[in-house]
Parts: structure tokens; sequence; C-alpha cells
């Protein structure tokens, strides 16, 4: 079997390591790839957005089923145009991706249906926000419409904070056009859990959750980045608690979008706050989580390939084994400055000294190669991921091995899973 990853990130490498590993595939190809995932598939220099190449290459390939990561392919309609083409494609179509891609128009679909979230209202004109918010009263969130690569979700503890989010997002339009609506919602309090599930049109399958850490620096102070880290399982996240969250939010939001005509294939991810009245939703995405999808993938029993095939067909979900009750932890390495601004190109050091311990993955994010060296090449640049037994086992295990690798002005925190061990 061949199949064909677009991406290239540590979401995709993780997405790649794992599916090579299974026996039915003999070709895997990554567009665009890197570094890392260039060691399990030969990777093609077309990036995430050239919908026509793409398609022509995996025309050309002939590939038997193309895997989509990031979310913004998807939400542009990537999908729909592998589907039109013929190809076996897991990831959501335009439609259905949406549910990432708007903010409003989940809101919208879960207060139609009755899928428990925050309360919220969606704006159009910058003074309308601010006055919601002051009748609604601090704290609350401050949430950009469009996709902000896992950014445009800002915390107000504050009324001055709040009028300060309204005019970064729709006055000095900081993340561009995704920020010209906003979605202005109280602030929930509880533990956030991020839970996935996949779905092949009709039926749905749970997977597993993790516990994103988003802030940059320790004790979840700073800015929100696209997560500096993760762990799974998570302890609190037990079977009653998954199957309320299946029964109450999963299944009922998966019939809504089949019922507006956006049936679901693909995997969604289920961002939950744990309330005190219960699980309640924070927002949809529309892919893998990054960076739980490297936790996950560690974690993950057996073959997924079949599992993907499954979903992207709309065909009966194969024979799969119950996931172990192993622990992962990944920690992912920023370049300084992230999440504002930052060099790259610097020479990274140690990434296989590291990823010779046992247990240990070292997933490619941000790299590239210059001159025959490893180098810096983006924001996250790696995601160094252990397993244990136990979460202190993975913990010591992925810390050692972070231990291992070095790059100028090399950020990552140093609390990851720690809250939970």
């Amino acid at each position: 079997m061949k199949i064909l990853v677009v991406g290239g990130g540590g979401r995709e490498h993780a997405l790649a390591w794992k599916i090579a590993e299974s026996p039915l595939v003999d070709t895997l190809i990554a567009a665009p790839g890197n570094p890392g995932i260039a060691r399990h598939a030969r990777c093609v220099a077309i990036g995430v957005d050239a919908h026509d190449a793409l398609v022509d290459l995996a025309r050309r390939e002939r590939v038997d089923l193309v895997v989509i990561g990031p979310e913004a392919p998807l939400v542009a309609g990537l999908a729909d145009r592998f589907a039109a083409a013929g190809l076996a494609v897991f990831g959501p179509s335009a439609r259905a991706a949406a549910i990432e891609g708007s903010k409003a128009l989940a809101k919208d679909l879960m207060r139609r249906y009755g899928i428990p979230t925050a309360r919220f209202a969606t704006f159009d004109d910058a003074e309308s926000a601010r006055r919601f918010c002051r009748e609604m009263g601090a704290p609350l969130v401050v949430k950009t419409d469009g996709l902000a690569a896992g950014k445009g979700a800002i915390v107000c503890p504050t009324l001055a904070d709040a009028e300060a989010a309204i005019t970064q997002c729709m006055v000095q339009r900081a993340f561009g056009a995704a920020g010209a609506r906003v979605v202005v919602e109280e602030f929930m309090t509880g533990q956030e859990v991020s839970f996935f599930v996949l779905s092949n049109g009709g039926d749905v399958m749970a997977l597993a959750a993790a516990e994103d850490h988003k802030t940059v620096f320790d004790g979840d102070r700073g800015p929100n980045t696209g997560g500096m880290g993760c762990y799974s399982p998570v302890a609190t996240f037990d079977e009653a608690l998954e199957k309320r969250v299946m029964e109450t939010i999963v299944r009922p939001t998966l019939a809504a979008l089949a019922r507006e005509g956006a049936a679901y294939r693909g995997v969604l991810y289920v961002g939950l706050m744990l309330t005190a009245e219960g699980p309640k939703v924070l927002e949809f995405n529309c892919r893998f989580g990054d960076p739980e999808c490297q936790a996950l993938m560690v974690r993950a029993p057996g073959d997924l390939v079949p599992l993907l095939l499954a979903a992207a067909r709309a065909e009966a979900w194969p024979a799969y084994q119950p996931w172990p009750s192993t622990a992962s932890v990944c920690v992912n390495l920023a370049s300084g400055g992230y999440p504002g601004t930052y060099p790259t190109g610097l020479p990274i050091r140690g990434v296989e000294a590291a990823a010779a311990r046992p247990g240990v993955q070292v997933f490619h994010a941000g790299t590239a190669t210059k001159h025959g060296m490893l180098v810096t090449a983006g924001g996250r640049v790696l995601g160094v991921t252990a397993v244990g037994e136990r979460m202190d086992a993975a913990i010591a295990a992925a810390y050692a091995a972070v231990r291992e690798i070095s790059f100028e002005g090399m950020h990552y925190r140093t609390d990851i899973g720690r809250r939970r061990a």
C-alpha cells in the first residue's frame, strides 16, 4: 500500500512514524515533510497550500490513501479535492472542517443542538463586542473566528484586557482576516482535556485523551502558543467520563453535522473543560492536536492504518486493541522568542543521542538541513516524546533526552506532566 502524508510538522512526523510501522505499507510519501519525516518517507517539496500540485502528486504516484495533517488545508477544501479525484482521503470535507475554521459556526451549532459549552456572543464590530464584555463582566475569553495557529483564544482577567484583545483582533488585525469577527465567551474554570475520536461518517470510535500545556512559561504563565508539551493519559478522564462525553457531546455533534449536510470523516479533536457542572466544549478541531498527536502515537496500540482507511472509506471499524495503561509525555523545544519573533537557521546538536535513549522518540516540528547540518526552521523545533510504565517514568525519560539536545536560545517548559504525575 502507498500512502501520502500531507504536512511537515511534529504532528505529521508522529503520524508518519506510526504509519511506517504498518505491515500494510510499503511506500510512504510526505509533502512537504521535514528532516525527521525523511527517515520514514520520501519527502516531496510541495507545500500544504499547493492543492493542484498535491492532487497531481497523488494521482501520479497512484496512492491508496492520503492523510492530511494540518487544519488550514482541510478548512480550505483539500480533502474535497482529493475525493473529487477519486482518491481515499483521511480528513473531513471543507463543510465539516468549518467546525474548526469558524468558531462562530461551531458555537452556533452547539447552541442550536444543545451541546454544552460556555455562554457566548459573536461580533463583527468592535464597539458591540466591548459593550457585551462590560455586560458580561470579567474574566472572559476573546476568540478569533478564524484560524490563528492555536493562538487565537485570549484569556482576559480584566475588562481592560478584554478591550485590548478586541482592539488587537478587530482594529489592529494582529491575526489578519481571522480576527475580523470575534467570539466573546464566559471564562470556564476546571481542567482542560483534549479528547480524540475517529469518525467514518456514520459511526464513531474513541481513541484517547491528553492534556496540553498551552502557555510558553512554567506554571501556565505567559502568552498562548501552539502547545509547549502534553501528557497522556489523563487520570481524571476515566471510562465513565469518556462515556458521558461520547453521549452528551461527541455523538450529538457528529449527528448535528450530518443533519447539516456535513457528515464527518476523519479525526475530531474535542477540546473540553471539565467544569463543576460537567464537561463542556471549549473548541472543536478537525485534526489531531500538535503536540497531542505525538503523545498519542507512541501509546497507540497495534496498526493505525486500518482505522485511517475505515474512516476514509466510510467502512466499518476493524477489530482494534484496547489502549494500554502506559504513559507518555511530549516536551516541545522552542526557539528563543517564540511565540513572538525568533531566529532560524541555528545548528541543532544532540538529537541522535536523545533519540537513542530507551522509550524516546524525537519528532521534528521546525527543522531543516543546511550544508548537511540540522538547523532550526520554526518556533517549535522538536517534540521530545517518551513513553513509560508510569507517568513519572515517562517524565524522567523525556527530560533526560531533552538534556541531550542544544541549540542557541533553546527554550522549553520544565513542568510538562508534573501537575498530574
